[in-house]
This record gives C-alpha cells, structure tokens and sequence, in this order.
C-alpha cells in the first residue's frame, strides 16, 4: 500500500499543474478552492488550504520553538541586531490524520497545498528565507494530524539600547513572533517546552557582547482590529569593557599621568612645560574624536566613556593653567622686585665715579623719597574711615576698597613656586578620588 502512495506521490510531481492524481483517476487541480495533497488525496478529499482547522470552532494550538544560528551584527548606532533563526511550528489539523504511526516529510513546495500560520516577527526591519539550493523549509506530517514546519530566516530586528552607561552597559533585546491575521479567537500561540523551547543562544560567541540569561514570555498585543497573541523571547547583553580599558580607558589615564610632569619642571622651562601642556592636550582631543567616530549617530547619548574623557580632559587642561598661573605670579614677582634693586645698582656705580659727599648726599635724598612713597603706598591701602570730617559715601567707598584689597590679598600668590608643590599632591589625589566616584557609579548603580 505505501509503494502505491508513493507511486502516485512520484507521478503527480512530474505532471502539470493543471491536474493531479487520485488512486484510481486523474482530476483538475484547480477546478474548485478544495485542493487534494498529492499522494494522499483519500485524506484531504475536500481540503480547504485556505480554511484554518477547526474552522468556526475552537482555535488553534500553534506550539514554537527556535533555535538561534548566530548573531551576526549588534549595531548601536542604528539599534538593531541581526539574527539567523531555525524556527519551528508545531499544531494539529484533523483533516490530516491517517493510521499508522509513521510520519512523512513532504517537498517543501507543497506547503502551497496546505494551511500555514501567518506568524510574522514584530519590529522586523528586514528578513530573508534562505533558498539555497533549495527554499530551506520544511513539511512533516504526522498520523495524528500534527504539522511541522520549520524555517530558516535571517532578520534584523530593531532593538532599543540605553547607551547612558557605555561601555559598561547591559542591553535588553527581544525577538517577538505575532500572528498578523487570525486574533486569539482563531489561533493560540505557544512555547512547546517554555524556556528549553530556545536554543543555541546559550552558545553563542560575539565580539563584544556576553549573553547574561534569556527568557520566553507569552503575552498578546492589543490592536484596533482585535486582540493577537504573541510570543516574546527576551535575552539580555553584556558588552565587554576589557577592549575599552585596553584600547581607550588606560591611554587616557597615562595623558593624565604625563600631564604631571610638568610639575616637575622649573617654572623657568618655558618651552619643556609648554610643550609638554599642549602635547597632552592634543592627544586627548584626538582619543576623545576617536571614541566618538564609532558611534557618529549617537551624539545625543551623554555616554560613561565621555564623562571619563572630559574628566581626563579637564585634568590635562588644569595642569596647562597651573603652569600659566604660575609663571604669571612669577614674573609679577620678579617686575615688582626690580624698582628695589634699580637704585641700589646706581648707587654702586656712582660710588666709583663721585666723592663721599656725593653719595651721602644722594643717599640721604633718595631715603627720603623711599620713606614718602612707602607713607603713601601704606596711606592709599590702609586708610582710615573713621573720619568724622568724611561724607557718608565716601566712607562708604573708603570701607569698599580696603575689602576689595583685602580680598585680592587673599588670592595674592606670595610664592609661586608653592603652585607646583600644592599641585604634585593635590591633582593625583583629586583624580583618585573622581576615579572612585566615577567607577562606582557606573559599576554598582
């Protein structure tokens, strides 16, 4: 009996579309919207490819499973993941049960002759079959009327990334499967063994990511024309942060580091100092440009790794403003010495050129001008505002100025030299303690 079924199996894929076989005769195809499986026509006498089973009654049991090939891109600059999936349905059409306890795979072209789920995968932005060399589907039917239809299917699948926390980031992406037609009056969408429904994810290698655990859900999403089930496999992501250490994170900290040695360096180092401030500062700009060009269409994301850079950033710059600081009170310092030294190096020249009494003469006058200008220098910060003879507001100017000059006292750098002593302890310690801050923010919160 099976080598007539197979017989007749053989022979109608030789004949044209235009007829089929029957155990006994030859009859049209097409003649009407009830089509006969080839091979098995005294099974699907009055089969309707285009009625779901238990039509007008229950709905239907669809049971899936999925294996996951590979994950071939993660992109977060366009969110989307790619994905070569092996999905498989599962359900059960008693207008196909036959005796015995066989199966049968069919040709995969004969999945026009039969009903098929409409399932379609939700936020897909693209998806393909495989046809090589053949269109990779398959059909096995069962004595008990249930169907197997597998498929393989490469989609990329949009998928919303909170880069907030980059590189240090964990990501949630999902790969939902919905009916597109029938409401869950008509179909029921199931895992067939819940979370050991999905495999292959566990074992999956990708180049920046780690797979921390996946999950299945059942759920339905609610539309204006009714109510559809949906099936949702969710699995987290966890980048890998050791390229970033290596490749962005530790070149940025030894910019900072070599930014201080310039501490290290005499004030007088005019172009070592220099030179070392801008190096830095250019090389940091050129990493910070470099981190950013990956992901060029996400701009808008304040991520981890570009408060680090401007951390880092803001050190380089600070150690380049300490030296301008610096050397500025020094040689403020230097100006305001010279007017003191000036008229002792006359007086040693005078002293080889005139007699005594020329020099004691001038000495006298110019220790006079000495005791005028400092009465007055001492008169103009100092004055006194408790005059009675003195207007209301010009006690109160008088009262405003000796604040002002007391407040530039304050800020008045006495050494300069101090600046770069302060500096060698308080720049590494700051940035120790940023570092802690920063580490475990993005870490632990």
């Amino acid at each position: 009996m099976f080598c007539r079924y197979f017989c007749f199996f053989s022979l109608c894929l030789f004949l044209p579309t235009q007829r089929r076989c029957s155990l006994g005769h030859i009859s049209n195809l097409h003649g009407s919207d009830t089509t006969s499986l080839p091979g098995f026509e005294n099974l699907t006498v009055g089969y309707n490819k285009y009625l779901r089973p238990y039509f007008g009654g229950e709905p239907v049991q669809i049971a899936m499973s999925l294996d996951i090939a590979s994950i071939s891109t993660i992109s977060e600059s366009d969110m989307d993941y790619t994905a070569t999936i092996y999905l498989r349905q599962r359900w059960t059409d008693p207008r196909l049960v036959f005796h015995g306890n066989k199966s049968f795979t069919l040709d995969a072209r004969l999945v026009e002759l039969l009903w098929v789920p409409d399932t379609y995968i939700v936020e897909s932005k693209k998806s393909f079959l495989h046809d090589v060399t053949v269109g990779n589907r398959l059909i096995r039917l069962f004595s008990n009327g249930t169907i197997l239809y597998a498929l393989r299917i490469t989609t990329t699948v949009a998928c919303n990334m909170d880069l907030s926390k980059y590189p240090m980031d964990t990501q949630t992406c999902r790969l939902q499967l919905e009916s597109w037609g029938y409401d869950e009056n008509d179909v029921i969408f199931t895992w067939l063994r819940g979370n050991d429904s999905v495999h292959g994810i566990e074992k999956l290698r990708l180049s920046q990511y780690t797979v921390e655990r996946y999950y299945t859900l059942v759920s339905k999403s609610q539309q204006e024309t009714g109510s559809y089930p949906r099936l949702i496999l969710q699995f987290e992501l966890r980048r890998n942060v050791l390229y970033f250490i290596l490749e962005t994170y530790v070149p940025s900290t030894l910019l900072v580091m070599l930014s201080w040695v310039s501490f290290w360096i005499t004030l007088d180092s005019v172009p070592a100092r220099t030179c070392i401030g801008v190096t830095t500062v250019l090389s940091m700009t050129t990493l910070m440009i470099g981190s950013r060009s990956s992901l060029s269409k996400t701009n808008c994301f304040i991520k981890a790794i570009d408060v680090y850079l401007g951390i880092c950033f803001s050190f380089i710059f600070g150690a380049l403003v300490e030296y301008a600081v610096a050397h500025y009170s020094s040689s403020q310092k230097c100006a305001a010495k010279a007017p003191e030294e000036g008229p002792a190096n006359e007086l040693a020249k005078e002293m080889e050129e005139v007699n005594i009494t020329n020099i004691l003469h001038s000495s006298i006058t110019s220790y006079k001008r000495k005791i005028s200008f400092t009465s007055i220098e001492i008169s103009s910060d100092n004055v006194n505002c408790s005059d009675l003879t003195m207007k209301t507001h010009e006690k109160i100017k008088c009262v405003l100025r000796n604040k002002m000059h007391r407040i530039i006292g304050y800020f008045t750098i006495q050494n300069p030299s101090n600046v770069d002593h302060y500096s060698k302890l308080l720049f590494p310690l700051f940035f120790m303690v940023v570092n802690v801050f920063y580490w475990a923010y993005y870490l632990y919160f």
